[in-house]
């Protein structure tokens, strides 16, 4: 199966949702209780321990760690840091910025593939999205955030608008164009938050999501 592309005219195969699938306000709903729990602790409103650092210590991705040079603080965290990042942010603006496109767009990438794939190309772009940090990054400090899947549901979406072209004979410039963007406002927002942004991670998670498109994320 393919994901629809937005040039596609031909009717949906599924009857449109009016909102976003429950397993995707699950995913979310766990990063907000996570991040209020980190935000209270940090705030001195929840015990007397500031909980984020330890939080990142033993959820966030870590570069050294995979390479060897920091040994790990329990038994799995090389390969189960792989996946716990996505889970923790750096405040609630992080977090609304990627759940907000994880629920607006997942739910139409949802709709069109269904919950198991969908579910997948998230695991998938997120798994890639730490591998591109480790081989890419020399960043000693901690990797977080949803990003990475959330990169991974715009690669999905632009191999179904890449599909949807060639199939229809449509100029791919506009896609193109909207790539350009993408690297344009990765370069922008590394620059503004003074090389705080995982690119790599961006990157890992896009190229994900992209190859899923052309293959068991086809509709």
């Amino acid at each position: 199966m393919k994901l629809r592309s937005p040039n596609d005219q031909r009717p949906p195969l599924t009857s449109p949702q009016s909102g976003a699938p429950m397993f995707l306000w699950v995913l979310v709903g766990v990063m907000t209780v996570i991040e209020l729990v980190l935000h209270l602790s940090s705030s001195g409103l929840l015990g007397s321990q500031n909980l984020r650092w330890p939080a990142f210590a033993f959820g966030a991705f870590w570069q050294p760690v995979l390479a060897g040079a920091t040994p790990p603080i329990y038994p799995g965290q090389p390969a189960l840091m792989f996946i716990t990042y996505a889970f923790l942010h750096g405040g609630f603006v992080h977090l609304a910025m990627n759940g907000v496109i994880l629920l607006s767009l997942g739910k139409y990438v949802a709709a069109q593939i269904g919950a198991t794939r969908t579910l997948l190309v998230l695991l998938a772009a997120t798994v890639a999205g730490a591998a591109c940090f480790g081989l890419l990054s020399s960043s000693g400090g901690p990797m977080i955030g949803a990003s990475g899947a959330v990169f991974g549901l715009i690669g999905l979406w632009q191999a179904a608008d890449y599909q949807g072209r060639r199939r229809s004979d449509l100029p791919l410039r506009p896609l193109v164009m909207a790539i350009i963007g993408l690297i344009a406002a990765n370069i922008v927002f590394f620059v503004i938050l003074s090389g705080g942004l995982a690119w790599e991670a961006h990157l890992g998670g896009w190229l994900a999501g992209w190859l899923a498109g052309q293959g068991f994320a086809r509709r």
